[in-house]
């Protein structure tokens, strides 16, 4: 039997046929991308700086990442170039922030309303305007901004900005702490195991236990395999089998290949399929309260969604000590001793964007752009296997016995269909 589901709500549309065995289980999901936008066909041919305009409309919901991705691409095309600790943290920032952002809609947007909690999803609103205006405070505006330039930034913040963007952080930190999970202590602290989650209050433990009280907490596993390209300040690149972490991982071991019943690439680590995004950082990262939920209920839907909800007041945190970490009086931005729009060369990039692993590539011949590549986070965990080498989604979704089931599985990974497509 197969039954073919039209998968919405999802920054575009998929399609997944499912092929159910004679024990009424699914045993394989042709995953397809019908569409295709073909950003990286646009950008052939055209001036380098044109990518910083272009590239952060790939995604109207990622712009920061695919900003700070390819300005960094560009950078890496050079031997040599300066950039001022300022610049680094200010990008790093404006990245964090849009991260945040995703982790609250795709919370109130996406995941709650698949559990019955739709009238939830205005929850969304006031996190997500107040880390837009961190943003634009910093990069001028929000969507769509181009400030982070080969060289470092063109804004020049002041004292005041800074205090404005700390007010906006406490300001979503509070508003976690009283709907997300909520304190009821006076001291904020971190989790350390999934018992101390559970004993919370707030939306996060209500779904957690809607999902215990209907024995969902196991489904979703894949293959146990993590990894994550991106590094900063707060992140680290490398990969985990299980609880095994193996620290740095090299862009030149991506394998990336067609897939012909889908506009969206497969995308590979030396010949294996890996899971990207906030539960593959905290493995990576070690994260206490996100080892204690692997330990318990492995990489299934249940601690995915423990890893990228409590990404949040981790960044939250972390953003605070950055802030205090920015010298004014350093220069935004160090002009290059080459001009770019005379560069020949190669430069690759890593970020890590709320997905998972973005990854931008890009060759320039006297200025121009001969070839660009862009490996978004969907394309690892949504990679169209066989039945005898199954994709990361698809190893998840196997087994289960209803298409309900699948789509929750498939949407804790929060598939954006127009970022893959590009």
């Amino acid at each position: 039997m197969n039954i073919i589901k039209l998968i919405e709500k999802i920054e575009g549309e998929a399609k997944l046929n499912f092929s159910f065995g004679k024990n009424k289980k699914i045993d394989f999901v042709d995953i397809e991308f019908m569409n295709t936008r073909n950003i990286e066909q646009i950008l052939e041919n055209k001036p380098a700086l044109d990518a910083l305009v272009i590239n952060p409309r790939v995604c109207g919901i990622c712009g920061q990442a695919h900003l700070i991705a390819t300005v960094q691409a560009l950078e890496d095309c050079y031997e040599d170039i300066q950039i001022t600790q300022k610049a680094k943290l200010l990008r790093e920032l404006t990245l964090n922030f849009e991260l945040i952002q995703n982790h609250f809609k795709w919370f109130y947007l996406n995941l709650l309303p698949l559990f019955g909690y739709k009238q939830y999803i205005l929850k969304a609103t006031k996190p997500s305007q107040i880390m837009a205006k961190a943003i634009a405070t910093i990069a001028g505006q929000y969507p769509h901004n181009s400030y982070a330039i080969v060289g470092g930034v063109n804004c020049d913040i002041t004292t005041m900005d800074l205090i404005k963007v700390e007010s906006y952080i406490n300001e979503t930190i509070k508003y976690f702490e009283d709907t997300v999970i909520t304190r009821n202590d006076k001291n904020s602290k971190m989790y350390e195991n999934v018992y101390e989650l559970l004993n919370r209050d707030g939306d996060l433990p209500t779904l957690l236990k809607y999902i215990k009280t209907q024995n969902w907490q196991n489904i979703g596993k894949s293959f146990d395999r993590f990894i994550a390209f991106g590094s900063n300040s707060f992140f680290n690149s490398g990969k985990a089998l299980k609880t095994n972490v193996t620290k740095n991982v090299i862009i030149n071991n991506v394998n990336e290949f067609e897939n012909i019943k889908s506009k969206a690439k497969n995308v590979m680590y030396k010949g294996k399929y890996y899971e990207v995004g906030p539960l593959s950082r905290a493995m990576i990262n070690k994260i206490p309260l996100i080892k204690d939920a692997h330990r318990k209920y492995s990489d299934s839907i249940f601690t995915r969604i423990i890893a990228r909800t409590y990404e949040i007041p981790q960044l939250l945190n972390h953003c605070k000590k950055l802030i205090k970490e920015i010298d004014l009086n350093e220069v935004s931005y160090i002009k290059p001793d080459i001009d770019i729009s005379n560069m020949t060369g190669f430069g690759q990039s890593a970020v890590e964007a709320a997905r998972g692993s973005l990854i931008h590539k890009v060759t320039l011949k006297n200025g121009i752009i001969s070839k660009y590549d862009i490996i978004t986070p969907t394309q690892w965990n949504l990679s169209n296997g066989t039945r005898e080498n199954l994709g990361i989604s698809q190893k998840a979704m196997c087994g289960l016995n209803n298409v309900k089931l699948a789509e929750i599985a498939f949407k804790s990974f929060d598939v954006c269909s127009v970022c893959t497509t590009h």
